[in-house]
């Protein structure tokens, strides 16, 4: 078996033992960069430690060769410990994870779905997929305890959710989702639907909403009609199917989105008084703010107020609104006023509202083509005499004068129809300021004279009329008119455009043709106004001749009658006249007259009866309509065949309403889902009409609660027989309704009711019944609901099974509130708010999350040194809570502040790395092992801070023991030496021991700490103080010992006393291959002194040349120089006793290495067993003086957050290792401060740091959010 070396044997002794270092501190002894082994109860405490990492370590961060040509197959060298500090290597941690399972079921968990064999089968597939170690047990109250561990969270979350998966019971849970919710349930591309299945691994089913089963009434809860409600909404059943504990995760998520979508609603307030809803639109603001904070939109829709936002906000709005309506009828009153016709434009608009604000009056004014000449005025008695003058007011304020177009109506309408088309108004308005003007309406078009208004100040008035009368002059004669038959209009400005055009610019004559919807075949000529008009007679008939020889030749107009039996006229309209559209087509110019219509296009003397349809246009176009009719026709009549089964039954007429729904929302939703017709009459009806007619006798009222009505359905058979089905099924869900009133009291609605109606909510879905709670209550002290509850009552009403289940459910939660609404109020010391308060609440957060009560701290006022503190919940959560915060607030009152002086030097060792040291040392006294708790006992100076004071503050009894063993570690730290003994590395691992015990005995019985080349901690204890003697001494050989001085000098004699002499070289028994006393070869190399440990790389480079069998001599054995240290080092040290941790600044310095050193050649001498060795040592020692100069600069760069770190070394060393190779820099991570030191040659520098930057300025981004 091949020897192993001293590193070897510190890495199979950690393997054995798990210790994280190989050489243990003993209690007291210092070890500032060692790490303590962490006993089975801390790991069980600390699930998720903080990573460490050691670049020193081997197997994390294998040393690199010097060059591409190192020697193959040579035996790994140790860790470079001269080569300056590195960090820590990843402490590797258990975390581990444990859950419940009160049942547990293997009939689905094997393969493929199968049962499994055994609850053993499946845990070692969970372990073996997922890396990771199950355990299960049974406990004695009857369920299976489940214990995971593993080395990282993410992988034990997975197991855990698939354990729970296959071993839990299946089960299935349906939703009644509002189909308005289905797409938010779904998401946009499934993605919320995704996240629900990727969290819980539930199958969720939608089906689509033309196969669903529909309820008729809203979520299974029948409730009257009402117009001022929203409408009634189907609902679509949504199957989960999951282990029982995913399957409820899963609706809850979906619950959570229903109860958001459906805690908005709509209400409209219906058909408002004309002359109440300017008062209401005003009081917008007012109405608003009822909300007390709630999401309220009011908008006015002619005369109907629409509410919408959160329900219970809408209610309680539209309740205002309806009270501000009744309070107006009562109240106002109304007067008319006489006033001309055209002053009525002057008090509309914003003069309307203006006068509204200032006078409080409503003005209305009649419409504009009513004759009536007076407004009416609605106020308050009192506010009448106001409004008269502020009317008044308003309808002088501005000149008004009427302009009348000159010339013959005809005449008149065609300069009218110029002026309009031509906008001639814009220019009038925008050479006069401040005017308006205001044409007639259709209705007046038709009267005699054709007037426009013109309103504005005086001067500008009679300035636009001065205009319109200058045009009108120029346009008297250059008018005429034209028939031309409208169906051929768009085929004359389609064929002839550019001619038309042409007329335009030569004839100066313009064409103006009527809009086709008006169906007018008037068409108007004009002859540019402002051309010459010696022309414009002669102009005007060229144009005109022209214009109807371009309708002779596209005027293939006809008209074409036909007879179509009424009863499928509908079928040729189509829905909102669609299939009549299509029938005329996009491009072509038709009019197809129905029934009575048609006489419009008849000729004189022709009559229309109901079955007439004529047709008239474009012979073409006339051919293939009625072609096209006559098919829609046939195929209707089949249709008719296919959807004429038909089927009538009875129902109860007190459910005709529910079942028809607001506004018939329900029975056309039925329609349109099934295709049939629905329709709906009372039985007796046909019956009372005979017995009128028989013997004239009254009708007499039939008691609803045994009336039928008749219902008929008619279209394709299955469609009919399943509307039959759904209807009734509703009527079967309604005659089981019943109604229970609970007395609940007034103080426990709000938490039944739930944030945004959510829990009521849920109960309404859960039982489908509809719950009713009471609003604000009115002077007789019922509430203001339809069915006038009182304050203490709440309705449930809906199925019997229903309503009882609901009723329990209620007087349970009432229950649970009256023991969970109880509160305490007491006081703490001003001064222990802050730590009961914890960082960012931390601290609070816990004690809630704990006990399940809510906690309110009032604000402390200056003038007090007490402050409330109020809890409220269960009294048991109440007393736990308080019990807690009274324990904080005595542990401040017991606070004791203690200052004890330790020289800055030892500040590094007692803290320790990462502050584990000062960790450790304060759980020992009896502290918290909370980070969080321990910070602010102890408080050294910053780094960069000249005192020597420590601050300790905390209770009592923790500070006395800690200040106690501060001073006795500043004692023992004081008398502590480093002293070195050279002892031949062959024999260290007789001196460690199998599993380091020879070594541990060692430091026990002496009270020291020894130090082996290659162990973690060996550059870091520092330079022995004997040095100068063991200046000749091989690195490799150098042993260090710490501790008290003569303790050292004993353990170093003790040591001494184990080392063996080593025999002559003739006496050597032969081994490994070499004969005894065989010779050897010698040869001598110059190497610069300044390279001497950059080459040696504390001894790994000898021990490699020892490899080939070459040993080395040399002639001078420098000290070991130390590397440039950067000018100010900013970086922030990790500490437990600072709150808040550093930016991520960034420092750079670059300096050339070597500088000053001694520039002296020494001579090494190569001594090897054979030619063959020695020419490899020489190769390799070779390239290594090479690698040295090439060294040139090193460089510094500190960051201030060491968290960047770890991502910069990267897994096992990764980052770091891809680094050197892309950039041919030695890449150094401090371990204990926060520099990273790069050395090589300038550009290897400047690249590395650049590399590492980018690194860090990406750490440094927010990740962005999971899909």
């Amino acid at each position: 078996m091949a020897a192993l070396t001293a590193a070897e044997l510190q890495r199979r002794r950690q393997e054995l033992e798990g210790a994280p270092d190989p050489f243990p501190a003993l209690p007291g002894a210092e070890a500032p960069s060692v790490t303590r082994s962490v006993s089975k109860q801390q790991q069980q405490q600390v699930q998720t430690p903080p990573a460490g990492f050691d670049s020193e370590d081997s197997q994390a961060f294998p040393a690199l060769a010097p060059s591409s040509t190192a020697p193959p197959k040579a035996a790994a060298p140790a860790p470079g410990w001269g080569a300056g500090p590195r960090i820590s290597a990843p402490v590797s941690r258990t975390v581990t994870d444990s859950f419940d399972l009160d049942v547990v079921d293997l009939s689905t968990a094997g393969k493929d779905g199968k049962r499994a064999a055994s609850l053993s089968e499946v845990l070692r597939n969970v372990n073996a997929k997922f890396k990771v170690k199950t355990e299960a047990s049974n406990q004695p109250s009857g369920y299976t305890l489940f214990t995971i561990k593993g080395d990282s969270q993410k992988d034990i979350d997975k197991a855990k959710k698939q354990l729970i998966s296959l071993l839990s019971p299946q089960v299935t849970l349906t939703v009644n989702a509002p189909a308005s919710t289905i797409a938010a349930i779904i998401g946009p591309k499934g993605a919320f639907l995704k996240q629900i299945r990727d969290e819980t691994g539930a199958k969720v089913d939608i089906p689509r909403r033309d196969t669903a089963t529909i309820a008729a009434v809203p979520n299974g809860k029948p409730a009257p009609v009402d117009d001022d409600e929203e409408e009634q909404e189907e609902t679509i059943p949504i199957t989960i199917t999951a282990a029982g504990v995913y399957a409820r995760e899963a609706k809850r998520l979906i619950d959570e989105v229903i109860a958001v979508r459906t805690s908005k609603t709509t209400q409209r307030v219906r058909d408002v008084p004309a002359h109440i809803l300017p008062f209401i639109a005003s009081r917008k603001a007012d109405f608003e703010a009822l909300a007390n904070g709630g999401e309220v939109s009011i908008t006015v829709n002619g005369n109907d107020i629409h509410v919408s936002g959160n329900r219970e906000s809408v209610a309680t709005v539209v309740e205002a609104i309806k009270a501000g309506i009744e309070d107006l009828k009562a109240n106002l009153t109304s007067i008319k006023m006489p006033m001309p016709k055209r002053q009525h434009r002057l008090l509309t608009g914003k003069t309307a509202e203006e006068i509204l604000n200032k006078s409080k009056c409503s003005v209305q004014v009649p419409k504009a083509d009513s004759d009536i000449a007076e407004i009416a005025l609605w106020a308050r008695p009192a506010d009448l005499p106001g409004a008269l003058a502020a009317v008044q007011q308003a309808a002088a304020s501005q000149h008004i004068q009427t302009f009348n177009i000159p010339g013959k109506h005809a005449q008149a309408h065609q300069i009218f129809t110029y002026l309009s088309r031509t906008g001639f108004s814009k220019t009038v308005i925008a050479a006069h300021s401040g005017i308006s003007l205001h044409a007639p309406s259709q209705k007046e078009l038709q009267k005699d004279p054709i007037s426009i208004d013109i309103i504005g100040d005086k001067a500008a008035v009679d300035g636009a009329v001065k205009q319109l009368a200058e045009m009108c002059s120029k346009l008297n004669g250059a008018t005429r008119e034209i028939e031309i038959d409208w169906l051929i209009h768009r085929a004359i400005t389609g064929k002839y455009a550019k001619k038309l055009k042409a007329f335009q610019d030569v004839q100066r004559v313009a064409v103006f043709w009527p809009a086709e919807t008006s169906e007018s075949s008037k068409v108007l000529l004009v002859h540019d106004p402002n051309a010459d008009s010696k022309e414009r007679n002669a102009n005007l008939d060229e144009v005109e001749k022209e214009v109807l020889k371009f309708a002779k030749d596209v005027a293939d107009v006809k008209t074409e009658v036909i007879s179509v039996d009424a009863k499928w006229h509908s079928a040729i309209l189509g829905k909102n006249g669609t299939t009549l559209n299509a029938i005329i087509g996009a491009d072509s110019t038709l009019s197809i007259k129905l029934g009575k219509d048609a006489g419009k296009v008849l000729k004189a003397g022709e009559q229309a009866t109901a079955d007439t349809i004529a047709v008239r246009g474009v012979a073409s176009d006339v051919t293939r309509a009625i072609k096209d009719i006559h098919r829609i026709v046939e195929s209707a009549k089949n249709d008719e065949i296919d959807n004429g089964y038909s089927v009538e039954f009875h129902i109860p007429r007190e459910y005709v309403g529910r079942i028809v729904g607001s506004q018939g929302a329900a029975v056309n939703k039925l329609r349109e889902s099934l295709g049939i017709e629905v329709d709906f009459t009372d039985e007796d009806d046909g019956a009372s009409k005979e017995k009128e007619k028989e013997g004239g006798l009254k009708k007499k009222k039939v008691s609803t609660s045994n009336a039928k009505a008749r219902v008929t359905l008619k279209g394709r058979k299955e469609n009919v027989e399943e509307a039959k089905r759904r209807i009734l099924a509703q009527v079967e869900r309604m005659a089981d309704e019943t109604s229970e009133i609970l007395k609940i009291p007034r103080q426990y609605h709000p938490s039944l009711i739930g944030r945004g109606a959510k829990y009521v909510v849920r109960l309404e879905e859960k039982y489908g019944v509809k719950i009713t709670f009471p609003r604000e209550s009115d002077e007789n002290g019922e509430g203001k609901t339809r069915e006038q509850l009182k304050p203490d009552e709440v309705l449930v009403k809906g199925g019997k099974k229903g309503v009882a289940d609901a009723k329990k459910e209620l007087v349970d939660a009432v229950e649970f509130e009256k023991e969970a609404n109880n509160s305490i109020k007491f006081t703490v010391p001003s001064r222990s708010v802050a730590r009961i308060l914890g960082k960012a609440g931390a601290q609070i957060n816990e004690i809630k999350d704990n006990t399940g009560a809510q906690i309110d701290i009032d604000k402390a006022e200056d003038s007090t040194n007490v402050t409330n503190v109020t809890v409220r919940g269960t009294k048991t959560a109440i007393q736990e809570a308080k019990t807690l915060i009274l324990r904080i607030a005595n542990e401040v009152d017991d606070e004791v502040t203690e200052t004890i002086k330790i020289e800055s030097r030892f500040h590094r060792t007692i803290i320790g790395a990462r502050g584990q040291g000062l960790k450790d040392l304060i759980v020992k006294c009896g502290g918290p092992e909370d980070p969080r708790a321990q910070a602010g006992l102890a408080h050294f100076p910053r780094q960069g801070e000249t005192s020597d004071e420590v601050s300790l503050r905390g209770p009592k009894a923790i500070i006395t023991k800690l200040k106690a063993e501060l001073e006795a570690m500043a004692a023992d730290l004081r008398d502590r030496v480093v002293l070195g003994v050279s002892i031949p590395a062959a024999q260290h691992r007789a001196l460690i021991g199998r599993g380091g015990a020879t070594l541990t005995a060692l430091q026990n019985k002496h009270t020291v700490q020894v130090q082996f080349p290659g162990s973690r901690s060996y550059s870091t204890v520092g330079e022995p103080e004997n040095a100068s003697e063991l200046a000749d001494v091989d690195a490799a050989d150098l042993v260090k010992v710490s501790g008290r001085k003569k303790a050292c000098e004993a353990a170093i004699k003790e040591m001494q006393s184990h080392v063996k002499t080593a025999a002559p070289a003739h006496d050597r028994p032969a081994g490994n291959g070499h004969a005894a006393g065989a010779a050897t070869v010698e040869e001598t190399v110059e190497v610069p002194v300044k390279y001497h440990h950059a080459i040696s790389q504390g001894g790994n480079f000898f021990r490699g040349l020892r490899s080939y069998g070459v040993n080395v001599d040399h002639s001078v054995t420098p000290p070991r120089p130390s590397l440039p240290r950067p000018s100010a080092n900013g970086a922030a040290e990790a500490r437990i006793d600072e709150a808040e941790a550093p930016s991520k600044d960034v420092k750079w310095e670059i300096s050339p290495n070597h500088a000053g050193a001694d520039d002296t050649i020494a001579t090494w001498t190569l001594k090897a067993r054979d030619q063959a060795g020695l020419e490899r040592a020489k190769k390799a020692l070779e390239e290594a003086i090479k690698t040295a100069e090439q060294s040139s600069h090193v460089g510094f760069l500190t960051v201030s957050d060491r968290s960047v770190f770890p991502r910069i070394v990267g897994s096992k060393g990764a980052n770091v290792a891809r680094l050197r190779a892309e950039t041919g820099a030695e890449i150094t991570v401090g371990r204990d401060d926060n520099i990273i030191t790069l050395v090589g040659s300038e550009s290897a520098v400047l690249a590395a740091k650049d590399a590492i930057t980018e690194i860090i300025n990406n750490a440094s981004k927010p990740r962005p959010p999971r899909a």
